[in-house]
């Protein structure tokens, strides 16, 4: 790697505003138009400004521009692969992030977990079939941030043998990411004490056309299948493409609509509670210990938080509140011994969980991964109970950070 694309542009250029700061514009309704068009105004002024450019590609993706954005962050990255963010004045930890280029979801938003702190991270972006520099800034911890996708595979292999003998800790190493795909994490999770994560299969398209003419059953795919099943597309989030189809013949207009080619499927669970309303948690576990990062309750079966209600319906935010003061004491309690299986068995410091109940008390996963958004950007007037919840999970991810750096609980 050419060691230009290693300066930080610290003190020729202003610092990266960060995903954080535009994320919470974004949500907040916040017209994002000047603050790209006074980004775009730095870029021209100065070609090589590549934070500039950087902090316009997350504009542009927050706008709904993926095609733009990811054009402009390749400009970036071409003339600077290490970005600095965070840190107060006195920096207490030194941690090098590495990523991978792409869209919001090709890496963990490590960010939103040290803000405002003491951490100072150094985002260093890499490319398939590209060496890890020898020359690097200084560091106390290397953290592994790549999501596990298809576009980060061939990255996640690579690194696997360049860390071998890092003189530095390693958190969340590539070899245990690189297991976290829908299908790869459901048979990790297979046979864990209190834990229900029904099997994933990937299918190709011709496959599940097969499946729609009744050419196969489906126990032939999923072991304990049965309609209805849940099919959404390969490396999809926040619900894109999901959907319950009861029928195969259901699936047939599924594809007919979609424009991949490859999906997961797996079977359906009924989680609702006995007032018909779905219950989905977002927990992290640092470390083997589980932190709350939300609770959203909805009457439909796909819940995600922003879909669920949460601002508009105070009792939901009251259940929710609930949910989170007494977390440690109640839902943690009794899914201390799942919690504790899935620590061993993944074996990653820092894992987000997106889970529920079943009707039998069971420990519902829905998914695992390194890279799930935990962040503290909801209205404080609207959600004041999330805050002491946040800043202890925040504080949790620091300490983890201080036990690695001076050899703790190793």
């Amino acid at each position: 790697m050419n060691p230009d694309l290693l300066r930080t542009d610290d003190g020729r250029h202003q610092r990266i505003i960060g995903l954080p700061t535009l994320m919470k514009m974004a949500v907040s309704d916040q017209d994002l138009t000047p603050v790209g068009a006074a980004l775009l105004e730095r870029a021209q002024q100065d070609p090589h400004d590549a934070n500039a450019l950087m902090d316009l590609s997350i504009v542009l993706q927050l706008r709904g521009e993926r095609d733009v954005a990811l054009a402009v962050q390749g400009e970036a990255l071409q003339m600077q692969r290490l970005y600095r963010y965070g840190g107060n004045e006195v920096v207490g930890i030194r941690v090098l992030v590495l990523m991978g280029g792409g869209d919001l979801m090709a890496n963990m938003p490590i960010e939103f977990l040290v803000e405002d702190s003491d951490v100072a991270l150094f985002l260093l972006y890499i490319l398939p079939g590209e060496k890890l520099p020898q020359e690097l800034p200084q560091h106390d911890i290397l953290f592994v941030a790549l999501a596990e996708s298809d576009q980060n595979h061939q990255l996640l292999l690579q690194l696997n043998s360049q860390l071998e003998g890092w003189p530095r800790p390693v958190i969340n190493p590539p070899h245990r990411i690189i297991h976290l795909s829908r299908d790869g994490a459901s048979a990790l999770l297979q046979g864990l004490p209190g834990v229900l994560m029904p099997l994933t299969v990937r299918m190709n398209r011709h496959d599940l056309e097969s499946l729609c003419r009744g050419e196969f059953p489906i126990t032939r795919v999923l072991a304990d299948g049965a309609f209805p099943v849940i099919l959404r597309p390969v490396d999809s989030h926040a619900g894109h493409g999901l959907a319950k189809l009861d029928t195969p013949a259901a699936i047939t207009g599924y594809l007919a609509d979609a424009s991949e080619d490859d999906f997961y499927i797996s079977r359906f669970v009924d989680y609702s509670g006995p007032d018909k309303m779905f219950r989905k948690c977002r927990v992290a576990l640092i470390q083997g210990r589980s932190y709350v990062g939300h609770m959203a309750v909805s009457a439909r079966w796909m819940v995600h938080y922003l879909n669920a209600d949460m601002l508009e319906n105070a009792s939901n935010r009251m259940e929710e509140e609930r949910f989170m003061a007494c977390f440690d004491d109640e839902f943690a309690l009794r899914h201390a011994e799942a919690f504790q299986a899935i620590t061993q068995r993944v074996g990653l410091e820092y894992l987000g969980i997106d889970c529920a109940e079943t009707k039998d008390g069971e420990l519902l996963i829905f998914e695992i991964d390194n890279s799930m958004v935990v962040h503290a950007m909801d209205p404080v007037e609207v959600f004041p109970y999330k805050q002491p919840a946040m800043c202890k999970l925040f504080g949790a991810f620091r300490q983890m950070l201080i036990d690695r750096m001076t050899g703790a609980n190793q």
